[in-house]
């Protein structure tokens, strides 16, 4: 009795896509894991170095991001804006952003003040957030960007108080009509304000897109050995095979 194999195209065809999508993602999620590892290695490092202090002298975004700051000046209460859906312990809530006035210049920085959670009853209710008046100094690290999500539709405008899903500086700076430094400050100084400030680390979740990558590839590789497997035949073989 012999073994043979029967190629058919159409199985061929699915495999190949099947592979192809395997493969595609697969290379995403290692490319993604290799993205946060630098960001990993640039935290490690900019973490290390000195507080800088910043002053209304503009900021270039690849000289500061990631690294602990300092800025004395005060906020500007009559603009603050909230990204939605950034959950906390399993808790639906927002971030709040403020904008601060550098002390002795027209020069701003836009400040993630911290985390609060949504009112249940009503999404659109937010809370009064005490605001401290005057000079103070704010701490924290500069990101280029408070964390993006998938925008579904069309966010409404940026303006004060808005509830939006991303947020970028010059949108903000746009907008609000004031002059920005290009990074957003992930405050960790405490106020009493009642925000929590514990924030999501841009390199998090290494090991799982490494994980995602490994199962993509297995897919392919199991859709290549299931079309060889199935396509062997013991017996004769006919004409019609």
């Amino acid at each position: 009795m012999s073994i043979w194999f029967r190629f058919r195209p159409v199985p061929f065809v699915a495999t190949l896509l099947l592979m192809a999508v395997g493969i595609a993602a697969g290379q995403w999620q290692t490319r993604r894991a290799a993205e946060k590892q630098a960001i990993a290695a640039q935290l490690a490092q900019r973490a290390a170095s000195p507080l800088l202090l910043v002053d209304a002298r503009p900021l270039r975004i690849d000289e500061v991001e990631y690294r602990r700051i300092s800025v004395s000046g005060e906020f500007l209460p009559n603009w603050p804006v909230y990204l939605d859906n950034r959950p906390y312990q399993g808790v639906a809530g927002l971030y709040v952003l403020m904008p601060f006035r550098i002390a002795g210049s027209k020069m701003h920085v836009l400040i993630a003040r911290g985390w609060l959670p949504r009112n249940p009853a009503d999404r659109k209710k937010l809370p009064a957030i005490p605001t401290p008046a005057g000079m103070i100094t704010v701490q924290g690290v500069a990101r280029g960007n408070p964390g993006r999500l998938l925008q579904l539709g069309q966010q409404d405008a940026v303006r004060p108080g808005a509830i939006l899903q991303n947020l970028e500086v010059a949108g903000f700076a746009q907008a609000s009509g004031l002059q920005l430094q290009p990074f957003v400050l992930e405050q960790s100084s405490a106020l009493p304000d009642g925000l929590v400030r514990n924030w999501p680390q841009p390199s998090s979740g290494i090991d799982r897109h490494r994980g995602y990558a490994f199962q993509w590839f297995a897919l392919s590789a199991m859709a290549f050995l299931f079309f060889v497997a199935t396509g062997f035949r013991r017996g004769t073989k006919s004409a019609k095979a």
